[in-house]
């Protein structure tokens, strides 16, 4: 049996990871602290709880299991908390994962899968950014993401420890089998707040800027449905199991679709009414973000499958009906 320890695997995406490794042949063992994440979501394999920065703690997991990988999700992600709040993303983000990356070279696990983002780039509006565009993080997020890819970097010339980074964009979407799904308190993501609305959850969505230069005035984002994510993500793994070296990839589609459009398209999708109101701009907010993805395609050979918003909508809106976690 092969272990592949997964870190936040009690939340969104790392339930989804966790599926997609049981699906491959892998047993995913869910490391998460459950502050954000949720015991519904651990259905896939072991669950142990605890945090990041317990080192003792990691040990015990590690000798318990003796996983071949981790594939480390476990971060606090919120931009506006990051920005007020910058200590505890650096204790958090950078400090667990230094641990978690001493931990596990120290048990011999020299494979490590991590979970990056687009904010290490920071602001360069209206390009399409592929690994090559400098990173100039705009707040302790993105910083800190930023951070533990250095990390990764430092631990490999040094001990060898081998990454998979994926830098990715906006996930959205859910398991197609609503086993698991995308559900956050607070929900900050645009498709389960627009659900929300929908299901009469809030009162309405709120549309941050209209002015924007966009074909309708509102911004534009890459979307990638999480099931085709974590797939890359399996595909990473599998990068460093046939001794391939240290690789960053970002994740997206290539294409953007604008806060109207996925409006449109929910509605086309839902046969709902989507109920929102136009606020103003939000500081920071990029005109268009678009991933430059081609070096995950030719690499790994990876291929969105279900990344279209009638998909992607369809999957959450489906998920939304059954799947709500509770404490």
């Amino acid at each position: 049996m092969t272990y592949v320890l997964v870190t936040g695997g009690a939340g969104y995406i790392g339930s989804h990871a966790c599926k997609a490794l049981k699906l491959a042949g892998y047993t995913p063992v869910t490391y998460d602290n459950l502050v954000t994440g949720w015991q519904d979501a651990v259905k896939f394999g072991p669950f142990e709880r605890g945090e990041l920065t317990d080192r003792a703690r990691l040990d015990e997991v590690f000798a318990k299991y003796q996983p071949a990988a981790v594939m480390h999700f476990a971060a606090l992600s919120q931009v506006g908390e990051a920005m007020s709040q910058p200590g505890r993303y650096w204790a958090n983000n950078v400090g667990g994962s230094l641990c978690l990356i001493e931990a596990a070279v120290h048990a011999g696990c020299m494979n490590f899968v991590f979970s990056s983002t687009c904010a290490t780039y920071g602001e360069h509006d209206n390009v399409v950014l592929d690994e090559a565009t400098p990173q100039k993080p705009l707040n302790a997020y993105g910083a800190s993401k930023r951070a533990v890819e250095d990390i990764l970097g430092d631990f490999e010339a040094a001990y060898g420890l081998r990454s998979v980074i994926f830098r990715y964009f906006n996930v959205a979407g859910a398991d197609p089998e609503a086993e698991v799904g995308e559900f956050h308190q607070p929900e900050t993501h645009l498709i389960p707040l627009m659900i929300q609305a929908i299901r009469g959850e809030r009162a309405a969505l709120t549309v941050f800027g209209t002015d924007y230069d966009t074909p309708d005035g509102t911004c534009i984002r890459d979307y990638v449905h999480v099931c085709d994510l974590v797939d890359a993500h399996v595909l990473g793994l599998k990068w460093l199991e046939n001794g391939k070296g240290s690789r960053v990839f970002n994740l997206g589609t290539g294409s953007g679709f604008s806060v109207r459009e996925v409006i449109d398209h929910s509605r086309a999708v839902t046969n709902q009414e989507v109920p929102y109101s136009v606020g103003d701009r939000r500081a920071g907010d990029c005109t268009k973000l678009v991933s430059g993805s081609t070096r995950a395609s030719e690499e790994l050979g990876w291929e969105p499958k279900r990344s279209t918003l009638e998909k992607m909508i369809a999957d959450a809106w489906q998920w939304h009906q059954v799947g709500q976690y509770e404490r």
